[in-house]
């Protein structure tokens, strides 16, 4: 089968692999797309995965065209949307309820091979069926939809809160959608990016700015989203927290990655600062909100690409043109 393929670290490439075989509890998927993120980025720098090189997708979904002999959930022919999610459900974590913080954690397109292919392989239980009206090709969103789940999970958010969110790509946007949804009394976003702005603005976004300077709230914001990763955006959220507010660390920043934190202020202000790793009992629940229309598609995916242009569609997307870019193999 044709795959794409990080070999090492700057080097990404299309190859030829054997199809794979699913194990007993294992489903082969032929996939209809696979978003690109910022994880497969992480990885091209040499960060997340374990060892390249890898065949990268955590965002995938497609058909059901193999099953193992202890299948019996789903069957050939079924259309699944795959959480990419491997947890050892043995260590102290997996047992306290957190499994994303399993000591063993693996994931699907980190640290087996992915759904950037014409097949995967994944087990049954990581696999939610798909129903009739939602498109194969566009449930690729349920991952990173899971994972803005997950963030809002983490959150002391109340009903009537202010929302700040920095940066307006695919998470800022799922981050706006369910802010809208969960009582938010208003959601602004900052980006320098005119386009991304301009999308948000069409969602219904509150305000929609260049620079937190511009909006103009002197007291902060109840709660502060970073989606960006970006040291700056990052530096600047810290400092437009209201009393009594939140920080979401959402984006995934560089490991060397550093900010400046005021304890005094935290303390005296009672402010809380969290972060939010993944899917946690969320991929579900992001299957529902995607099927009960939360988002909508064709304003999300900016560009579906074929698998053989994968190199140039991960370049496309380092260079932050579009929204989420998905091949579709």
């Amino acid at each position: 089968m044709k795959a794409a393929l990080i070999e090492s670290v700057g080097k990404v490439s299309l190859t030829t692999v054997p199809d794979p075989t699913p194990g007993p509890r294992d489903v082969v998927v032929e996939v209809a797309a696979c978003g690109l993120c910022g994880t497969d980025l992480h990885i091209l720098q040499g960060e997340f995965a374990p060892t390249l090189p890898i065949i990268p997708g955590h965002e995938f979904a497609g058909e059901v065209v193999g099953i193992g002999k202890d299948v019996t959930e789903v069957a050939i022919g079924d259309r699944v949307a795959v959480d990419p999610s491997l947890y050892c459900y043995e260590c102290r974590f997996c047992r306290n309820g957190h499994a994303n913080m399993c000591e063993r954690w693996g994931a699907i397109g980190v640290s087996v091979p992915g759904g950037a292919a014409e097949y995967a392989v994944a087990p049954v239980a990581n696999c939610v069926k798909l129903p009739e009206h939602v498109s194969t090709q566009d449930a690729a969103l349920i991952e990173p939809l899971s994972c803005a789940v997950r963030g809002y999970d983490v959150m002391n958010s109340v009903l009537g809160a202010r929302v700040l969110i920095y940066g307006s790509g695919t998470m800022g946007l799922m981050m706006l959608e369910l802010a809208k949804r969960t009582g938010a009394s208003g959601v602004d976003i900052v980006d320098i990016n005119p386009e991304r702005l301009a999308t948000a603005r069409t969602l219904g976004v509150s305000a929609a700015a260049g620079s937190a300077d511009e909006l103009d709230r002197p007291q902060g914001w109840e709660i502060v989203i970073d989606a960006t990763g970006n040291a700056a955006a990052i530096q600047d959220g810290l400092g437009r927290v209201a009393k009594a507010g939140t920080f979401l660390q959402f984006g995934v920043a560089d490991y060397a990655t550093t900010a400046t934190i005021e304890p005094y202020k935290i303390y005296n202000q009672e402010i809380t600062i969290t972060g939010s790793m993944a899917v946690l009992h969320s991929y579900e629940r992001a299957a529902d909100l995607f099927a009960g229309g939360i988002l909508d598609p064709q304003i999300f995916i900016s560009d579906r690409l074929p698998l053989d242009q994968y190199p140039q569609a991960l370049d496309q997307f380092a260079k932050g043109v579009g929204r989420k870019i998905v091949v579709t193999p």
